[in-house]
């Protein structure tokens, strides 16, 4: 992971936004997500979007259970905040993830406007915040949230995540398995 300082700027008042007093808060509310996700056999990955200090919406990992290649977290929780708000710009929202987003979750944190993205464990193979690309930096993008990464719940995220895929391959189920 590059070891450099975000440059985001966010397009809403700085109050409505959570600060890293809350993150704690706000990331188990995603660990938890991941945990539901684990139950119906996706990748456990958690996200929460937040305003003025409560969730307005969260989701867990759908691609198995929906057969749906974009259902992550992350963009289904972004769908639903905007239903539960009534639009799309999200600029006065943070969006709390359990593992750094991908280019797709990143592209739709930037393309709903999102303030704040935060996350609990980085992706060395996938992550698009800052592991393998800085796509919330990128000069070419139209609106560049800020974002920070929360480090206290990694090894929680990181146990998740280890346990889910030891199963997979204890039973054989892995993703990347072709059926024959």
């Amino acid at each position: 992971m590059k070891d450099r300082p975000h440059s985001g700027t966010a397009y809403s008042d700085a109050s409505t936004i959570a600060r890293p007093s809350d993150d704690d808060r706000f990331m188990r509310e995603a660990l938890d997500e991941g945990r539901l996700a684990a139950g119906h056999g996706d990748v456990p990955i958690g996200a929460a979007i937040v305003r003025d200090g409560a969730v307005v919406a969260r989701a867990g990992n759908r691609r198995e259970i929906d057969a749906d290649p974009t259902a992550h977290a992350e963009v289904i929780a972004i769908r639903e905040a905007a239903r539960a708000l009534g639009r799309w710009r999200l600029s006065d929202c943070a969006l709390y993830v359990t593992v750094e987003p991908c280019a797709m979750c990143a592209g739709a944190a930037v393309l709903a406007r999102i303030a704040l993205v935060v996350f609990g464990a980085p992706d060395e193979k996938a992550g698009a915040v800052r592991s393998v690309a800085e796509l919330l930096e990128a000069p070419w993008m139209n609106h560049h949230p800020r974002w920070r990464y929360y480090p206290l719940l990694r090894d929680e995220v990181e146990r998740l995540l280890g346990e889910f895929f030891a199963v997979q391959r204890k039973t054989g189920r892995s993703r990347t398995r072709m059926p024959s």
